[in-house]
């Protein structure tokens, strides 16, 4: 089995960049697959799959003082006071309807403390990079959970080959072993991919707060897996018999929950409505990126050959799905000069 490893540092490993929000989660907004992106519109892109794919930085700091499921609740804990504050400064309307806020909870379980407490678990036994590869196959899980729960998201010949070449990927990276395998180097990845039908199954039952405000949606979820985690890490980690974190750990935390958390799903929804769903799902060939150049460049980490082939059949399997990455590589070539047959001089 093909894994990554870090050098000259301690197995435990960082969780990943909480997984960015399902679009139907969100308000239908009249963005479209239509709408085109502009230059802002990168700009914010980009910068969402780095604050994702930063989470692994700070994370790997906290851990070092912080265990981890009191730094999962810190996250999610400090994310919510942010968007509760955001909120009520924005004054957005909160909706009073009684059966929300189970249904937040469910959300908030779905969408945080399983896939978070899968993760956690595998980043002890795995690099941050192949975690985040691993983890951008949650819209493979989507497609199909979506074409088995609902009547109108059915798949297509063209999403069917899409799924089909993406999880040739995951064999790729984790290895034909790992599905046999009893050691914990071969079930982490198994675990990640776990958090990515988790995140799939959370994509599918979010659908209902189309008439939620989105960053009301966010801070529910939140809360409601802040309610779920506290008592898991106080059972779990005994937080109360730790020593005091340093500053850099504290920086951490209040980096990964402020920024990579907070502001990442603030701007995920800004970049929602400017750009649509369909050109939102492009972050997701972006967070393995920026995710393995920061762990390459500040955690020491290194990818196998398969890991790389891997990830990139991955992502072919998700342009295949998405469909606008092929038509443009298409439309380029067609246009191209060398391309343009010669007219003859008569």
């Amino acid at each position: 089995m093909s894994h990554a490893t870090r050098q000259g540092a301690p197995s435990r490993r960082l969780p990943p960049a909480i997984s960015p929000p399902p679009a139907n989660l969100q308000k239908k907004e009249p963005g479209t697959a239509s709408q085109s992106m502009d230059g802002l519109s990168w700009v914010l892109l980009i910068t969402l799959s780095i604050l994702w794919g930063g989470s692994f930085f700070f994370t790997e700091i906290a851990l070092r003082a912080v265990p981890p499921f009191t730094l999962v609740l810190a996250r999610v804990a400090l994310a919510t006071a942010i968007l509760w504050l955001a909120i009520g400064l924005r004054g957005v309307s909160i909706p009073r309807a009684p059966m929300l806020w189970p249904s937040f909870l469910i959300m908030g379980i779905l969408n945080n403390v399983i896939p978070f407490s899968l993760i956690v678990w595998s980043q002890t036994h795995i690099a941050s990079g192949l975690a985040a590869i691993l983890n951008a196959t949650t819209p493979l899980f989507t497609l199909i959970i979506a074409h088995i729960a609902t009547d109108t998201e059915k798949l297509t010949w063209r999403k069917i080959t899409g799924v089909i070449t993406g999880f040739m990927g995951v064999v790729i990276v984790t290895g034909l072993s790992a599905a046999t395998s009893l050691s914990l180097s071969a079930i982490a990845p198994l675990a990640v991919l776990g958090a990515a039908f988790s995140y799939g199954c959370a994509g599918v039952f979010g659908r209902r707060f189309k008439s939620v405000p989105p960053i009301v949606t966010a801070a529910g979820q939140t809360t409601g897996s802040s309610i779920v985690l506290a008592p898991i890490a106080l059972l779990v980690d005994k937080p109360w018999q730790l020593a005091m974190p340093g500053l850099p750990a504290w920086l951490a935390v209040l980096g990964i929950a402020s920024i990579s958390t907070a502001l990442a799903y603030i701007l995920y929804f800004k970049l929602l409505n400017r750009a649509g769903a369909s050109n939102l799902l492009l972050v997701t060939f972006l967070i393995p990126v920026s995710a393995i150049l920061l762990g390459v460049a500040f955690l020491g980490e290194q990818l196998h050959m398969t890991d790389i082939v891997g990830m990139m059949v991955i992502g072919l399997g998700l342009a295949i799905i998405d469909g606008r990455p092929l038509a443009w590589l298409f439309n380029s070539a067609r246009k191209s000069p060398s391309a343009t047959p010669s007219r003859r001089i008569k």
